[in-house]
């Protein structure tokens, strides 16, 4: 078995840990204070980094509150062709598209957006962050500072995910370019990371959320899951 992976994403967990603790601490209480006050935390990615918006919510172990914002034209449902990579890559680089996306979203002042980009120079993203904070929401970027991205020029709050600008982490003898890419490890670290903070804030707060339970834990209502879906149902409704 190859560990060349395990030994380069383990130190940049654990370089998180150590570097980016206090960024993700405070995004948290920013995040569970909006989240206490009735507000939504919106989640927006686009390409690999809609990943980490996925695996947010509706998610075992996360709760209502949290809004991951997706446009299916920023992902892909095939690599060539209709819905492929190439579309994608076209229309995240476009000017003026972020805009559109919040036309139709429930998205206020007061609320909160965390957006996901390694790049951060890619128009849509950029623009997401800028759209949001001139609707007066507070921004959130998951980035790679190193990069030197333009996103983390339009965010109230960034946390860096500490992958090499390149993303792919592991070299093969004889292969001109590396494999095996870091980001989206990371920023499931991050995300995860911010659950838990956000969490922590609301029950410091007194709040106590459904949370989204696996159907395999013991003693877990049949309907349990049911009701976190229309609390979350509520809160989007109230946004409306």
């Amino acid at each position: 078995m190859n560990t060349d992976y395990f030994s380069a994403i383990v130190p940049i967990i654990e370089k998180l840990r150590s570097t980016q603790g206090p960024a993700i601490a405070k995004a948290g209480a920013m995040l569970g204070e909006v989240m206490a006050g009735g507000r939504l935390v919106h989640l927006f990615g686009s390409g690999h980094s809609v990943i980490p918006v996925l695996d947010v919510f509706p998610r075992y172990g996360s709760f209502a509150g949290f809004h991951p914002l997706m446009d299916p034209r920023l992902m892909w449902s095939n690599v060539l062709g209709p819905g492929g990579v190439r579309e994608l890559l076209w229309l995240e680089r476009r000017e003026g598209y972020a805009r559109i996306i919040l036309e139709s979203q429930p998205v206020a002042a007061g609320d909160a957006m965390v957006v996901y980009s390694h790049g951060g120079m890619n128009a849509v993203p950029v623009e997401m962050a800028q759209e949001c904070r001139g609707r007066g929401l507070k921004v959130v970027a998951v980035t790679c500072l190193a990069n030197r991205p333009k996103l983390a020029e339009n965010a109230d709050l960034v946390i860096d995910n500490c992958v090499p600008p390149e993303d792919s982490l592991v070299s093969i003898d004889g292969w001109p370019h590396k494999v095996s890419a870091g980001s989206t490890a990371a920023a499931i670290v991050i995300s995860m990371a911010l659950v838990a903070e956000v969490a922590g804030e609301l029950s410091r707060r007194g709040l106590k959320p459904g949370v989204f339970v696996s159907p395999n834990v013991a003693g877990v209502a049949p309907d349990h899951n049911l009701r976190v879906f229309e609390e979350y149902d509520r809160a989007l409704r109230k946004k409306q």
